[in-house]
């Protein structure tokens, strides 16, 4: 079952964005949960994961400070708050799962969906 972004949208420098991401059909607090994005030229690039019950997360120092994953088991979502978004965040946002660990490289996640577009004008 592939996993379901959405929240994206168009915004300004500075603004703030909420993505989500659902597991129809699955029960997403069984998995570790990444947070990855792929702007147009380039490959696609770990953002932020997350422990299965929330306990332990991970960024990548680009979005440190300013992005934070978190998640809520009884709406089996996990969600990507952003926060004072800059320009160079704009890119494709995907979700993806695995069964242990933060892992930073996409190839060790699975269950990817369509991603949601994330644009932020200067």
């Amino acid at each position: 079952v592939q996993l379901q972004a959405s929240g994206g949208g168009l915004v300004q420098a500075g603004d703030s964005l909420r993505l989500s991401c659902a597991a129809p059909g699955r029960t997403l607090s069984e998995y570790f949960v990444g947070w990855f994005r792929q702007a147009p030229g380039n490959q696609r690039e770990f953002v932020a994961a997350i422990s299965r019950y929330g306990g332990d997360t991970k960024y990548a120092d680009s979005v440190k400070g300013r992005f934070t994953i978190s998640r809520d088991d009884d709406k089996n979502t996990v969600y990507l708050q952003m926060n004072s978004l800059k320009p160079e965040d704009t890119a494709v946002y995907y979700c993806a799962s695995r069964g242990y660990g933060l892992a930073i490289a996409p190839s060790l996640y699975g269950a990817w969906g369509q991603g949601t577009q994330v644009t932020v004008s200067s």
